[in-house]
């Protein structure tokens, strides 16, 4: 069985959908967990006691996950206040679609900030406790998209490719100090973000996959939760599906 008993670990983006769920998988199998929130607090404080009610200890920190600045500060408090970090998800994202000649820089510039630089402010802060503890976990959300691009989604596919590229290099930076590195890309997901989405939009992407489904929150954190531990110690640099065979 997974046991990440005396673990910490950061989730960016946990308030909700997926980051919520691997947030509590992550506690119920021993670990503590910090999570961080721009604007949503009354979803953050929910989540930390909800964590504390499974008898772990919970941290919410306010920072965007856009800021170099907010990242660094977050793992310190982190570290401070919690013991140190062992495991880093980086699920925090976000999309703004538009068709290329129509897509403005703002749109542009957002998503790859957030969804890339996002992911890359979090693991350059832990790498360095990474490194000096001699073990680590950095598993980093991408998608399905960023390996086969999607219309409409310029910006989201190439910010998605660039966290997979990061991870790969960053599995390479830091191997030899026991720390693995690895990507996970979730295909289609009911989320409550999923389930709002028109019924014409939810159905192509079932009839995508092989298995005709959704995929579910839990099926994604069950993965991260497998590559956060011992188990998991011998994966890095890899990219895995969760998408009931949608890519292919």
């Amino acid at each position: 069985m997974v046991d990440l008993t005396g673990k910490v670990a950061i989730v960016t983006g946990g308030t909700r959908g997926i980051g919520a769920e691997i947030v509590r998988t992550l506690a119920r199998l021993g670990a503590d967990v910090a999570l961080n929130f721009r604007k949503s607090a009354d979803e953050a404080v929910t989540m930390v006691k909800e964590l504390e009610d499974m008898g772990r200890r919970g941290l919410a920190v306010q920072a965007d996950v856009g800021s170099f600045a907010d990242a660094d500060r977050m793992v310190k408090e982190v570290v401070a206040k919690l013991g140190g970090v062992h495991i880093l998800v980086t699920n925090a994202g976000m999309n703004w679609d538009g068709v290329v000649w129509r897509m403005t820089e703002d749109q542009f510039d957002r998503v790859i900030e957030v969804d890339l630089k996002g992911t890359f402010n979090y693991l350059r802060a832990a790498a360095a406790v990474f490194k000096e503890q001699g073990w680590g976990r950095f598993v980093s959300i991408t998608s399905i998209n960023g390996l086969r691009g999607k219309f409409g989604q310029t910006n989201y596919s190439a910010a998605k490719a660039g966290v997979i590229g990061l991870t790969k290099a960053a599995a390479k930076d830091l191997g030899k100090f026991g720390v693995t590195c690895n990507s996970v890309a979730p295909g289609f997901i009911l989320t409550e973000m999923g389930e709002s989405m028109p019924a014409e939009f939810k159905d192509a992407a079932i009839n995508e996959s092989a298995m005709k489904r959704a995929g579910k929150p839990e099926d994604v954190a069950g993965l991260v939760a497998f590559l956060s531990s011992d188990w998991g110690r011998h994966i890095t640099g890899e990219v895995i599906k969760v998408d009931g065979g949608q890519y292919i």
